[in-house]
């Protein structure tokens, strides 16, 4: 874990009045929407963006991002970031103890909530709500239940711009990968596939916005299949994939890898 000594920040006296919380940060576009939202609200004072990552690739979790652009974003948008490092497919014990011991940390330093940008997968919400509650933690949606559709046009709409880092095989094929979401991408999609990739259709890296103070550069690197083998068990299922539910059955991943452009 890194980024713990950055969260001592000064506070005027009306941030020290509200809500301290932490932002969990996949790099893509549904909590970069959360954070443009949270802002506009001022509701919080978001302490810190938390992502896990995989110790051995060095990548975000499911979103194969590198951590170095994981990093530029961090900067860009001015939030200090903690890094939640987890071993390659971890076991639901693994997971769950190093999720406990980066939240019991954050707690210590004044956190009291903990925010998602989930949509509507009720399971998935109630998991993460039940293992907050442990901790004496909230859990805040400030997306939830919002139509998807008119999310993702909101998200276009506002400036933001997004690339797709990987792609569920069984939703799409390769040519969806490694594309920018504008209308095209979006007139194209399959009509099982929720605008939003909400059901783990597709992941995104979102390189600027109006959260940011300037544009993540990259240049877009090779893109390959990845096959992996079904969880054992639904909590196991639920603990390999941070923000979607898969079906129980052997799968794959079309990835594209996107390479840091430093100036």
């Amino acid at each position: 874990m890194s980024g713990f000594s950055d969260l001592t920040l000064n506070s005027t006296n009306q941030e020290m009045l509200k809500e301290k919380a932490l932002l969990n940060w996949s790099g893509g576009k549904d909590s970069a929407l959360t954070l443009y939202k949270l802002q506009q609200s001022q509701e919080f004072e978001i302490a810190c963006l938390l992502t896990s990552i995989s110790q051995k690739y060095q990548r975000i979790s499911m979103h194969g991002v590198r951590a170095d652009l994981l990093d530029a974003q961090a900067q860009s948008i001015g939030i200090p970031l903690v890094k939640m490092e987890i071993p390659d497919m971890p076991s639901m014990e693994v997971y769950e103890q190093t999720m406990r011991e980066t939240l019991s940390e954050l707690k210590k330093g004044g956190v009291a909530a903990s925010i998602f940008g989930d949509i509507f997968l009720e399971d998935l919400r109630a998991y993460r709500e039940s293992k907050l509650a442990e901790l004496d933690l909230k859990g805040i949606f400030p997306l939830w239940k919002q139509p998807t559709e008119n999310l993702i046009r909101e998200f276009l709409d506002l400036g933001f711009k997004t690339i797709t880092t990987c792609v569920n095989e069984k939703f799409l094929d390769k040519s969806f990968v490694g594309r920018v979401i504008d209308e095209r991408f979006l007139k194209d999609l399959p009509a099982n596939v929720d605008p939003c990739g909400e059901n783990g259709e597709f992941h995104t890296f979102v390189y600027d916005g109006p959260i940011f103070s300037q544009p993540i550069d990259f240049e877009i690197g090779e893109k390959v299949l990845r096959k992996y083998e079904a969880p054992k068990t639904e909590d196991d299922a639920d603990q390999c994939f941070s923000d979607t539910k898969e079906d129980p059955a052997d799968y794959g991943f079309w990835y594209c890898d996107l390479i840091p452009v430093t100036s």
